[in-house]
């Protein structure tokens, strides 16, 4: 058995980068960068007016100041109009300065009087002007590699013209459950069955990531079944089993993929949950065995399956998302192996939720934090902990 670190050090070692590919910005969605992008234009592209109202020239421009309408700038094309002494030209937001005003006075400051404007406030130098490049340089960076792509920086992007962005390549993922006391959604359960939640589970985690389910399947705890799933499902970056991972006479998984000639680099990690782990590989396949019970497949996925995921689509930023919570009741560690409690965040308070074991669950899916509780460690209620975070906007990268 060896430690979460080691475990992690080895499996983040064994995978690589996969080749990038090219995407439609709106598609790059929530993907990786695969390289740096630069801008190729500044923003704002030209000095422009922040509000509706008048360019004017500061210093002709006092409170009762009268000054002539020479002409209306709207955003768009430049009409390259000019501003005297004496002068203000009409101007909307997003309009061009025109050449010679310096500063914008809102429309709500001034009284109209026919071609003529009557200010009600004295105008400062810049007011209401935005400088052009005030917000983003040319040639600045504005995408790094390994940068995931959000909302706001699809639409960086389309500022500067670009259609298509370069992202890390597409992780195609097997998922296998295993066992006879599974049966499936819809059919008439037996006595001693249970009904499949890893399987669905499973994929909908491994979507969250962005990998692609390529292949999925249910198996009995079979060889013959299992060599035929295994062989079909290793044509896939990874594979990902659920159950049949432990030690007992009918945990075929391990012995199945070894008949293979998959070579097992991992097998049991100190965790809880979550100690019959396993992570080798099949041909090119990178196989992970989880355990069977769907907290610890839930809380194995995202501590070894998720970053290396993560790493194989090109990011950088591997691990969960980390906020600071008040820790709602004392928590006390006296096993010999790290635990993750499960539980939820209510105004910064972390509260563990429901029973703290392997199957529990209705608990886990009232949670959405793992506090990580070392060996032999105390805390205390009401002590500032460190906790990791999951949900749909941030199982994919930070």
């Amino acid at each position: 058995m060896i430690s979460e670190d080691q475990a992690r050090t080895k499996i983040l070692e064994a995978v690589q980068r996969l080749p990038p590919r090219k995407l439609p910005i709106l598609e790059a969605l929530d993907y990786f960068a695969a390289k740096d992008y630069l801008a190729h234009v500044p923003l704002p592209g030209f000095d422009n007016s922040a509000m509706d109202g008048y360019a004017v020239i500061a210093s002709e421009a006092s409170s009762g100041k009268r000054l002539r309408v020479v002409g209306e700038q709207r955003a768009g094309l430049n009409r390259r109009l000019q501003v005297s002494k004496g002068e203000a030209v009409r101007i909307f937001t997003g309009g061009p300065i025109p050449v010679g005003a310096d500063a914008v006075v809102m429309q709500e400051d001034v009284t109209r009087d026919g071609e003529e404007i009557v200010l009600n406030v004295d105008v400062d130098p810049g007011e209401f002007v935005r400088r052009g490049g005030c917000d983003l340089s040319q040639g600045q960076k504005i995408l790094g590699v390994g940068d995931r792509i959000g909302a706001a920086t699809v639409g960086l992007l389309a500022s500067q013209g670009f259609t298509e962005v370069s992202v890390g390549g597409e992780v195609r993922a097997a998922i296998i459950s295993s066992g006879d006391e599974l049966a499936e959604a819809g059919e008439q359960l037996q006595s001693g069955q249970i009904y499949d939640s890893n399987l669905v589970m499973l994929q909908s985690l491994t979507k969250l990531c962005g990998a692609t389910v390529a292949f999925s399947r249910h198996c009995r705890d079979d060889n013959a079944a299992l060599c035929s799933a295994f062989e079909a499902a290793a044509q896939n970056h990874i594979l990902i089993v659920a159950g049949g991972v432990s030690v007992g006479e009918h945990d075929l998984v391990q012995s199945t993929l070894r008949s293979l000639g998959a070579k097992i680099d991992i097998w049991r990690v100190a965790i809880k949950p979550g100690k019959p782990f396993l992570f080798g590989r099949l041909g090119d396949c990178f196989v992970f065995g989880l355990p069977g019970n769907p907290v610890s497949a839930f809380v194995t996925f995202l501590q070894f399956v998720r970053p290396a995921i993560l790493k194989m689509m090109g990011a950088t930023g591997l691990d969960l998302p980390k906020v600071p919570a008040k820790l709602s009741r004392d928590v006390r560690n006296d096993g010999d192996r790290v635990h993750y409690l499960r539980g939820r965040i209510t105004d910064g308070t972390f509260a563990p939720v429901g029973r703290q074991e392997s199957h529990a669950l209705f608990g886990l899916s009232q949670s959405d934090a793992l506090l990580r509780v070392d060996v032999g460690e105390s805390l205390r209620a009401g002590e500032m902990v460190v906790v990791q975070i999951w949900d749909s906007v941030s199982a994919r990268g930070n």
